[in-house]
């Protein structure tokens, strides 16, 4: 059995009868949070699982510009906090019909409504840098999660995942290299100096 089914499968057991089974899945950036989400709603039942990626709560450049973090965007100070510790409370409130937002990262844009949770959905992915970071206001969201998964990967891994990714996102080599130092590191390092204890640590630095 594969680390993911493993993990699926850890998932299922502990939901056990729940109605409602909230996982945090967190990481630096560039740590995977994604793509293990993916694979773990391909392997729970279907029509079971849906992912609630945090990025959707990303600011608008607009804002960012206005607030002087254009910079910084990515920044735990960049993110509608309020919105999204609102829509987790509705999520464990079980209430039908939930429309998320979600984050398109070749406009840079959030797309509001983008996906809707059923009041049947099980499991919920929830995905995120600041999930388990542990500074006002980001601490608030512990009681609203049944099970955190956090993904340990090395400084230098992230840097060059970071890379490829900003490369393909049509920045230079130089200009990544520079938003990379500038912004992704400082947020990297947040992350991983300031996090609560997760239920399980995956990855390189498990």
């Amino acid at each position: 059995m594969s680390e993911t089914a493993h993990l699926a499968a850890t998932i299922f057991k502990r939901a056990g009868k729940a109605q409602r089974f909230v996982v945090a899945i967190a990481g630096p950036p560039g740590a995977g949070k994604s793509t293990l989400s993916a694979r773990l709603h391909e392997l729970l039942p279907e029509g079971a699982a849906e992912i609630v990626p945090m990025d959707g709560f990303h600011y608008d450049d607009v804002v960012l510009e206005r607030r002087g973090l254009r910079a910084r965007k990515g920044a735990p100070e960049t993110f509608d906090f309020a919105g999204f510790e609102t829509l987790l409370k509705r999520i464990r409130a079980g209430e039908p019909d939930i429309a998320i937002p979600v984050f398109d990262r070749s406009m840079e844009l959030s797309r509001a409504a983008a996906s809707i949770i059923a009041a049947d959905t099980k499991f919920i992915l929830v995905e995120g840098n600041y999930l388990l970071l542990d500074e006002e206001p980001w601490s608030r969201l512990a009681p609203l999660f049944d099970f955190s998964i956090f993904i340990g990967v090395t400084r230098a891994e992230l840097e060059r995942r970071l890379l490829e990714r900003w490369h393909e996102h049509g920045r230079s080599d130089e200009d990544a290299r520079a938003w990379i130092a500038s912004n992704d590191m400082p947020n990297i390092d947040r992350v991983l100096a300031r996090r609560r204890p997760a239920d399980l640590v995956i990855g390189d630095q498990a």
